[in-house]
């Protein structure tokens, strides 16, 4: 099996190369770990390949907030340094002193 290295990293804003929304990694596939309905919904011509990280986002546009599933070629780092205003951003991040997400630290009996 091919060992494959995340291109992006949890807490990083990322945008869509397409699309046009952006976004914080809240989580990362290795691979493709969705259903074949939604594999299959994707049009056949911009299906991207499973064998590669897909990333969970807290995503938004221009409209709204939703959680996206992004294969890596299809994402981009934002180096806009704007603010995500995703409701959910503030319960697992913290921003640190230059303005990246961290996530916070949560302590379990």
């Amino acid at each position: 099996m091919k060992q494959r290295n995340a291109k992006f990293e949890i807490g990083q804003v990322v945008r869509h190369r397409v699309f046009p929304f952006r976004g914080v990694v809240f989580d990362v596939d290795p691979e493709y770990a969705n259903t074949e309905e939604w594999w299959n919904a994707i049009p056949q011509e911009i299906r991207p390949s499973k064998d590669q990280p897909f990333y969970h986002l807290f995503a938004e546009n221009d409209d709204s907030e939703y959680v996206a599933y992004v294969s890596e070629q299809n994402l981009v780092s934002d180096e806009s340094d704007r603010p995500i205003r995703h409701a959910q951003v503030d319960a697992l991040f913290e921003k640190d002193d230059i303005g990246h997400y961290k996530p916070k630290v949560t302590f379990r009996h």
